[in-house]
């Protein structure tokens, strides 16, 4: 029960059944005369809330870049209808006992596809137990995981998988890591991050130096939406069991601060995140964990408001950050318009934005030895125009680039499925195996 998907096959559809049966049952039994004249006034007055909501969401309070879809505020006009609508039969009072809890029911039924349908647009749930918080990978302590070994790395030119052979007594998973990184440098306050092993850092005689990834979510999100959203761990894991134990070192880094909080990966009065990702995290991979140490080894990826920030992080820091994995990010970085995040982040200063803005930094800097893959999907049809200009830029400016296309939209399905699809691409620019 706990891998039932909660975004494909027969649940879903079993579930929206229900709902559908549970909302025509609210409007249509009518406890009293004109019942569904006063159903029909409550839903309709709870559509213009909902078309309110969405405004002040996209216009005022802007906690994430994305509009809100018409599936979700569908949805979520559902379930408040079906509240609305069970609140005001139970208090006409009726005589009889099933209507209060035919009522709740109905409400229940409602609220639960309502969440439902939301979950399956954006993915943020794929199954039952993540749901459920029931199938979460188990946490180690890194401080007493692994000792210092002995080490091996790749060779200049090649790749370590040609030079490193797995153990017999090798682990079959990898492990997970929740860690405090703190922003000794930039004093950006993070939120806790976590760290995937693969298999083959269990070694000690000798360790594989593994590249390092350094993974950021989309906003909302923090540094376990990959984990529990993303299912991290288990894509890792299978790409290490094909590969005796190899697999890049991810550290999965909190650039926001908080769910809504949006530092457009910049140091500024909203935050030092630039810094805190350029100085602060990398040095606290090398003092904590042994790693490969040059730039063509090390990559940050991310998505939505994440990939935006990797491209960033590889223009603006060139020298740590060799391979970048752009998934569905933005043209640029922005909070609201660009007027209003140039006087919100750069105290009206245009040519700082400018400076930190990468397309603009692309048309006038060239960055032949740098690395990057842009993936988007056929039916995201906000990014997939911005990321083309993007993929212009970065091969005006000297990039070894790579597009990757695929179907699906801007959502958790298509992402952890991307990127699936660029690991071999990761692992042959970052030196680890062929692709």
């Amino acid at each position: 029960m706990l891998g039932w998907s909660l975004v494909t096959g027969w649940l879903p559809a079993v579930l929206t059944g229900i709902g559908v049966i549970a909302f025509a049952g609210l409007i249509a039994a009518p406890p009293r005369p004109l019942w569904q004249k006063r159903a029909a006034v409550l839903a309709g007055a709870t559509a213009l809330f909902v078309a309110g909501l969405d405004l002040f969401v996209a216009k005022v309070w802007r906690p994430f870049p994305d509009a809100l879809p018409l599936s979700v505020l569908v949805w979520t006009w559902l379930g408040l209808t079906g509240l609305v609508v069970s609140i005001a039969r139970i208090s006409f009072k009726p005589s009889r006992f099933w209507v209060p809890v035919s009522a709740l029911a109905g409400l229940t039924a409602l609220t639960l596809v309502g969440a439902v349908q939301v979950n399956r647009f954006y993915g943020a749930y794929p199954t039952v137990g993540t749901a459920l918080g029931l199938t979460r990978p188990a946490l180690v302590n890194l401080a007493t995981l692994y000792p210092a070994a002995d080490t091996v790395a790749a060779s200049p030119g090649g790749y370590l998988a040609d030079v490193w052979q797995a153990p017999q007594e090798l682990p079959a998973h990898g492990m997970i890591a929740r860690v405090s990184i703190p922003g000794e440098v930039s004093g950006f306050r993070a939120r806790p991050a976590y760290v995937y092993l693969p298999p083959a850092y269990a070694a000690t005689a000798p360790r594989p130096l593994l590249p390092v990834l350094v993974l950021l979510a989309g906003q909302p999100g923090s540094a376990d939406s990959w984990l529990v959203s993303g299912q991290l761990a288990r894509l890792m894991d299978d790409y290490a069991s094909v590969h005796n134990g190899l697999a890049p070192i991810v550290v999965m880094a909190d650039h926001l601060g908080s769910d809504f909080a949006n530092p457009l990966c910049v140091d500024s009065v909203h935050g030092n995140a630039e810094s805190y990702l350029t100085k602060d995290v990398p040095a606290w991979v090398r003092t904590h964990l042994q790693v490969a140490r040059d730039r063509d080894s090390w990559a940050i990826a991310g998505l939505s408001n994440g990939g935006t920030c990797a491209l960033q992080m590889a223009v603006r820091a060139p020298a740590v950050y060799g391979r970048f994995l752009d998934i569905s990010g933005e043209y640029q970085p922005l909070d609201g318009s660009r007027r209003e995040t140039v006087r919100s982040f750069f105290h009206g200063d245009d040519s700082a934005y400018a400076a930190i803005d990468p397309v603009e930094v692309l048309q006038h800097q060239r960055f032949p030895d740098t690395a990057g893959r842009i993936v988007v999907g056929l039916g995201d049809r906000v990014y997939y125009p911005q990321l083309k200009k993007v993929l212009a830029a970065c091969e005006g400016a000297g990039m070894d680039m790579s597009w990757l296309e695929l179907p699906g939209g801007h959502n958790w399905q298509a992402w952890t499925r991307w990127l699936q699809s660029s690991l071999d691409w990761l692992a042959a620019q970052t030196r680890l195996a062929r692709g």
